[in-house]
């Protein structure tokens, strides 16, 4: 029996390591070429600084309070940092931990289910090159990369019968995003068929479905005025979460003609690929509490959830690895060397990264990067402030920050006391016009003074400034 809070060995705390020092250079690297956006790093960074301030969380963008996006609770105590000391660098910290520490439960699991040794650290080395790993902490911040490795841990807590490490690991779990409910539940269902573990199971499943119904019916309609913003990447089957599940029950063509596409084929091929050696017809069983995130990938429209690019692919991972280290541990699976394993984990990472960004479209602001570093210490105040996307995650420890994109016009200049703009880079292509026109007003605007000007970069500040409560 091993040691249920067995440490990693050696070799496999180095290689942790050294993931997390490259998920937060490669993070920060990133944000310093201004490749990071105000959706969704500015959004997070906004709301964070607020709560640390004591602040009322309205991400100013929207006007909208950050629990009636996705109730993500787990914001709240990751204000305490910024308590410390307010800075969007922590956001880039606390992900590259998260994303690397799923490697730990990962090799106990594959310990605990008997495994060799060169096995288990084969599996978690797998799973630090699972492709989606690297795009997800090069995707701005997103706080259900917490839920990650936790719901490794939930699994194994639930294996070794800690029943309060559990109940722990299922909170944290739930107060990263509401949909993550959804999977919770069907954990605790597989848990008490599959898993023979009643308490826990009943346990999770009581906890999914009410804090899904509470999140959806109570907290969200609270502090949003509405549905759940992602509702409308279902609107065909419905306009609400209560209608979307009626039509699915009594609508199936509607479901069917949305589920086989060759776009939902190319996607779970993208998705099992790098663990495919692994999987065995005999042990998918491990699989069924990632239908939930499945079934609402294939089931949209919207092409960033079939990807490994974003994060909505993130809860179906741990029980892809479980289930390759369920069929292993029946001698099941068509690799079992763990050299052939890192081996095709290192291939398929190499396909599928994103780290040829950092190659070619990230240096894309290259040519007024300096004068968009050099903008951003002029604003000396945490005054009103009108900026494009790629610049806002940089200034958005601020009550009011606004974009300047299309979609927000018109835009009225007398709302803000600071007003940066990149006229050669907006933001987003359809803002480029939008830009322009606001240099051109403000330029002929007495109520506005030019303080820095380079490389088609402006910064206006209001002449006379009123502090802002």
């Amino acid at each position: 029996m091993i040691n249920k809070l067995q440490l990693p060995p050696p070799k496999l705390l180095g290689i942790m390591g050294i993931a997390t020092i490259i998920f937060l250079i490669s993070s920060i690297i990133r944000h310093l070429l201004f490749q990071s956006n105000a959706l969704d790093l500015g959004w997070f960074d906004q709301a964070i600084y607020l709560i640390s301030q004591g602040k009322n969380p309205i991400v100013s963008f929207q006007d909208f309070h950050i629990l009636g996006d996705h109730a993500a609770f787990i914001l709240y105590p990751l204000a305490l940092f910024y308590k410390l000391y307010p800075s969007v660098y922590w956001l880039f910290l606390i992900q590259a931990i998260a994303l690397s520490l799923g490697a730990w439960p990962t090799w106990l699991l594959a310990k605990e289910a008997g495994l060799k040794p060169d096995q288990c650290l084969a599996i978690a080395v797998a799973y630090l090159l699972y492709p989606m790993i690297f795009n997800l902490n090069l995707f701005d911040f997103h706080p259900e990369v917490i839920a990650l490795p936790t719901l490794l841990w939930a699994i194994y807590m639930a294996r070794i019968k800690n029943f309060w490490g559990f109940i722990f690991a299922i909170l944290i779990i739930l107060s990263c995003k509401a949909v993550l409910s959804l999977t919770v539940a069907v954990m605790g269902f597989w848990l008490i068929i599959w898993e023979k573990r009643k308490i826990e199971g009943f346990i999770a499943l009581v906890l999914g479905i009410t804090w899904f119904i509470i999140t959806t019916k109570i907290i969200i309609p609270h502090f949003s005025g509405g549905e759940v913003a992602a509702v409308g990447r279902y609107s065909f089957l419905g306009n609400s979460v209560a209608e979307i599940i009626q039509n699915l029950i009594f609508k199936p063509n509607i479901l069917l003609s949305h589920i086989f596409t060759l776009e939902n084929l190319g996607y779970l091929m993208l998705l099992v690929s790098p663990l495919i050696w692994g999987l065995s017809l005999q042990h998918l069983t491990p699989l069924i509490p990632a239908l939930p995130a499945l079934f609402l990938n294939l089931l949209t429209d919207y092409s960033p959830q079939k990807d490994l690019t974003h994060q909505y692919s993130l809860t179906i991972l741990p029980f892809l690895l479980l289930a390759v280290i369920t069929s292993l541990a029946n001698h099941k699976g068509w690799i079992k060397s763990p050299k052939v394993i890192i081996i095709w984990a290192l291939i398929t990472f190499l396909a599928l990264s994103k780290y040829g960004y950092f190659f070619g479209r990230y240096w894309e602001n290259w040519d007024n990067l300096a004068a968009m570093h050099e903008s951003i210490h002029l604003v000396k105040t945490q005054e009103s402030l009108l900026t494009s996307p790629t610049i806002t995650p940089h200034l958005s420890q601020r009550v009011k920050v606004k974009l300047a994109i299309k979609d927000a016009e018109p835009i009225d200049l007398q709302n803000f006391t600071y007003i940066l703009l990149n006229k050669r880079h907006p933001g987003w292509e359809n803002s480029e016009e939008t830009v322009k026109n606001l240099v051109n007003q403000l330029k002929n605007n007495p109520d506005f003074k030019n303080i820095y000007q380079r490389d088609d970069v402006w910064l206006f500040q209001k002449a006379t400034i009123t502090p802002e409560k």
